[in-house]
């Protein structure tokens, strides 16, 4: 037996001396030293008594330790579960008592916030690559024997919350992640000689199962930033030959007098994604630089289903055709749609999830015993294959590459002083794709408090949560059946973040 996702995206750079991440301070860490430093973590984890199938939740900076302890993960058997650095210990306790996290690993700084949530083993590792873990794992036999699993084995699970304001976890085994790495490749022609500007959060899929993982499938290397900061970008673009990103990323560059045409000459790939992208950003970038953004489509479930094509007609406002291996359907009432005409997104392929973890009911509802698994994402589909999002039917908002749950936010808001209830809606942002507008009703002779109520949310939930905007109606427009017709207050709202 053999280990395919380690074997086929880090053990065969063992030994290798060729550059796998170019850091901001200009060091750089080998594919043997980045197989050692991932030795030396597998041996830690198996020292401190963890087994293979046991989770490792993990909220911690960006570092290469970080992409090590992921490598570790998968090396040892061990599940690895990342979260947003983001969350709030609030959010973060649902996540570890729900996953059965037998290790969660944080940031030296929150260390004595995190110990209240009694997971059975808290250990730290900062950004710096210092911290509890770092030390146990510099004492430790980098020669780890790594451990078999199949194909079918959990190498993951990422937390992506649901309109009922429950998280779910979706189980991503090793051949979901493998088989996407290995077609984005292809389909982007990703080789060795390619350098990846990475400047994602590693947290999710995009940074880290799409970006990561293309690289380590082709043996190239990666300029890793430990953030999103235009100037940095701007810098290292020179060393440069493709940039992964969100339609923020490109916004801000074009902001930037710097970023220009004859910088990015050299330039083979920019692709975007997570979020949906205006067209006016497509026609600025392409005027600017004469290079055309590639989108593409995905979520935490499925990795990346669609594309524009590397070669072909890139189509702005679209996310292109089903990759590779990859079958998609749009349907409506059982039934697929007439081309040209609105449905849901199905999908089925290696890329798609195992289902939910501990929830055998959602998993049911939402991947059918045919392997079809229904997106929830409204789309029309050309009859030449190119598929164009119009809509979420369960109202997930991307914004700056993060998936906000309206039922999260519309649970707190409800319960603030003198609200008589919410609806929060998406609305189109310039910089970030979209984000949340909190509509309020207040309860009768009431006068709200806007600043108090933002104050409340900025206390309880995570910065990229937070609405842009806040509106007082006297009621929300409601159907015969008496549901709120969010449809309606999108469009009463739509040039509310960008006029």
């Amino acid at each position: 037996m053999a280990n395919p996702l380690y074997d086929r995206l880090f053990g065969r750079h063992a030994g290798r001396d060729a550059p796998f991440v170019h850091l901001s301070d200009e060091r750089r860490i080998s594919y043997a030293d980045f197989h050692t430093m991932a030795g030396r973590f597998a041996s830690a984890l198996t020292a401190m008594g963890l087994n293979p199938g046991d989770r490792v939740a993990v909220q911690i900076e960006k570092s290469v330790e970080a992409l090590a302890l992921y490598a570790a993960c998968v090396r040892a058997g061990l599940v690895f579960l990342p979260l947003n650095t983001a969350y709030t210990p609030e959010e973060l306790g649902y996540f570890v008592r729900d996953s059965g996290a037998a290790l969660l690993v944080c940031d030296p700084g929150r260390a004595a916030a995190l110990s209240a949530l009694n997971a059975p083993r808290l250990e730290t590792l900062s950004g710096d690559g210092k911290g509890t873990l770092a030390l146990a794992a510099a004492g430790a036999n980098p020669g780890f024997d790594t451990l078999d699993r199949t194909s079918d084995d959990l190498a993951a699970i990422l937390y992506t919350s649901g309109t009922t304001g429950r998280s779910k976890g979706a189980m991503l085994s090793q051949e979901n992640l493998l088989s996407n790495a290995l077609t984005l490749a292809r389909a982007w022609r990703f080789t060795s000689d390619d350098t990846l500007l990475h400047a994602l959060p590693i947290f999710h899929t995009h940074g880290l199962f799409v970006a990561t993982n293309v690289v380590l499938a082709t043996g190239g290397a990666m300029i890793l930033l430990p953030k999103f900061d235009a100037g940095a970008l701007i810098d290292a673009m020179p060393r440069a030959t493709a940039l992964m990103g969100v339609p923020t990323f490109y916004t801000r560059l074009l902001d930037d007098p710097r970023f220009t045409g004859d910088l990015v000459a050299h330039m083979r790939l920019f692709t975007s994604g997570s979020a949906p992208m205006l067209a006016e950003t497509h026609r600025q970038f392409t005027d600017r630089t004469g290079h055309r953004i590639l989108e593409r489509y995905g979520m935490t479930e499925t990795n990346m289903s669609t594309s524009n094509p590397y070669d072909g007609d890139r189509r702005p406002g679209t996310v292109g055709l089903p990759l590779p291996g990859v079958e998609l359907r749009i349907m409506a009432d059982g039934a697929p749609v007439p081309p040209g005409e609105t449905g849901t997104i199905e999908v089925r392929g290696p890329n798609v999830f195992k289902g939910y973890w501990n929830m055998p009911e959602k998993t049911a509802e939402e991947l059918r015993p045919d392997g079809w698994f229904v997106t929830g994402d409204l789309a029309t589909q050309e009859p030449d294959g190119y598929v164009t999002i119009v809509g979420r039917g369960k109202d997930l908002i991307i914004s700056g590459g993060f998936n906000i749950y309206p039922k999260e936010l519309e649970l707190l808001l409800d319960v603030q002083p003198g609200v008589l209830e919410s609806a929060v809606i998406g609305a189109p942002h310039p910089d970030f794709g979209e984000a949340p507008i909190g509509v309020l009703v207040a309860e009768p002779g009431a006068t709200l408090n806007l600043e108090q109520i933002a104050a409340e949310v900025g206390r309880r939930l995570a910065r990229y949560k937070h609405p842009a905007r806040y509106e007082v109606v006297s009621e929300l427009p409601r159907n015969t059946m008496g549901k709120v017709q969010k449809a309606a207050l999108r469009d009463r709202y739509r040039a509310a973040l960008t006029g």
